[in-house]
């Protein structure tokens, strides 16, 4: 720990600033590992060993850095070579103050968005909480329909960090979340990217993002795809290592009392009892139940990026942006 901390200490005096410039503020489910994956491999640029800090977004119960030196620590690896240092919570999108508190931390802070079909989001972020162990409803119909509820702290399993993060309904609504970032930041400070067009050619996608960035292209050719959908072959255990994953990133990288190496242990350990899984599609009933839901959303979303989102029936009426 001292000799992380004396790292710090001689990179400032050496010239280094460690502030982070830019944030993947969210959505969730909407391909953000990835893209933070691939940032943090590109020589010029800085991306905290953890994803997921959470410290901005302080009104949502889980935060894995609360103070401003635990977050601070994440940063000790800055080099000189890093024209771009930057970090990954896709919190900050739907919290009510973190974007506010990233702009009092640094006003020139720039911002990527990440976006997709509303209605595939929910239900990925659904299967995402089961794997978690936030969520104990396996049924997304049901824990759909209980999304009020938990917004009221109701209907919230025990393993639950915060009940707003079942609230799958409001999570989901990134119309409203964009509008509200861009009544705080300039619209030449926010990248927003659709998973749609990072699906198709993430080439192009990464480059942007570099350019946005103001670093080099590092010529990547090969854009594997991170935290895909998976589930737990025993739930315990997956939940077990899962908590004993984040400890140790704790331990290494906030704590610094276990060295940086990794032996693999708890990451191989996630590996055989995870299988992945193509999950069944919604019904037709229930996906039109959340196109109607998403609608206005939707039309709002569409207007302040100014196209409409590919492979989305979402808030189609017989006006289009194209012809307004």
């Amino acid at each position: 720990m001292v000799g992380r901390l004396i790292e710090m200490f001689a990179n400032r005096t050496n010239g280094i600033d460690p502030t982070p410039g830019f944030f993947i503020i969210g959505a969730p489910k909407c391909g953000t590992t990835s893209l933070a994956a691939w940032l943090g491999e590109h020589p010029n640029v800085y991306v905290t060993p953890i994803k997921e800090p959470r410290y901005f977004s302080s009104d949502i119960g889980n935060q894995r850095t609360r103070t401003r030196e635990e977050y601070t620590r994440l940063f000790c690896g800055v080099r000189p070579e890093h024209k771009a240092i930057g970090e990954a919570s896709t919190t900050y999108l739907f919290s009510k103050n973190a974007v506010q508190r990233i702009e009092d931390f640094n006003p020139r802070a720039r911002y990527i968005v990440m976006l997709r079909n509303p209605v595939d989001m929910a239900y990925s972020l659904h299967e995402q909480h089961i794997r978690s162990g936030n969520e104990d409803i396996d049924d997304f119909q049901e824990a759909w329909r209980l999304s009020e509820e938990r917004r009221e702290g109701l209907m919230t399993p025990d393993g639950c960090m915060d009940s707003t993060l079942l609230d799958y309904k409001s999570w989901c609504l990134l119309g409203q979340q964009l509008k509200r970032i861009y009544e705080i930041v300039s619209r030449e400070r926010v990248l927003v990217l659709l998973l749609d067009d990072m699906k198709v050619n993430p080439g192009v996608e990464y480059r942007r993002v570099l350019s946005f960035l103001g670093v080099p292209d590092d010529e990547r050719k090969q854009f594997p795809i991170y935290n895909p959908a998976r589930e737990w072959r025993t739930k315990w255990l997956g939940r077990t290592t899962r908590h004993l994953a984040r400890s140790v990133a704790w331990a290494k990288h906030i704590s610094h009392i276990l060295p940086n190496r990794s032996f693999g242990l708890v990451s191989s350990l996630q590996k055989v009892n995870s299988k992945q899984r193509r999950r069944p599609e919604l019904s037709q009933d229930l996906r039109r139940e959340l196109e109607d839901f998403f609608y206005d959303d939707t039309l709002l979303l569409e207007q302040v990026i100014g196209r409409q989102l590919p492979h989305c029936n979402v808030g189609r009426d017989t006006k289009s942006l194209s012809s307004k």
